[in-house]
């Protein structure tokens, strides 16, 4: 009786375990952003970042001046001046672990750091965007 229980436990194991371990999580970005000269730079580097994860990840771009972009912020509830807003999976403010295994919260707002106008510039990067991305995908 104990080796049936053993084996049946087993069995379902088997049968759930890999149903979970190959499950990704679901991983949709939005990016509000000002289509002006200066964040020229830092659109390129999103667009090539977001082309590395092909498939497993969704994005939409709004332009902060489109009538779309400007419908997009009404719904997102933004009303100030600001350069670019990034939202993974709705949230614009998030965890992310890095290499040491650390988690920082970011706020993915603004130029990145060390890009654009100094007073415009938030307090994350290209990189860590890529961290997050791989730890929600990957």
């Amino acid at each position: 009786m104990k080796k049936q229980t053993f084996f049946l436990i087993i069995i379902v194991l088997l049968i759930v375990s890999p149903s979970g371990s190959f499950s990704k999580e679901s991983v949709h970005v939005d990016v509000l952003y000002m289509d002006h000269g200066p964040m020229q730079p830092t659109l390129r580097q999103l667009r090539a970042l977001f082309l590395d994860y092909k498939d497993k990840l969704t994005v939409s771009w709004y332009d902060f001046e489109s009538e779309e972009g400007i419908d997009f912020k009404a719904k997102m509830g933004i009303n100030q001046h600001i350069p670019m807003i990034i939202w993974v999976n709705g949230k614009s403010e998030l965890f992310v672990q890095d290499h040491k295994g650390k988690d920082r919260k970011i706020k993915f707002t603004g130029f990145p750091t060390g890009s654009g106008p100094s007073f415009f510039q938030g307090k994350w990067k290209v990189e860590d965007l890529a961290d997050l991305l791989d730890q929600r995908i990957k």
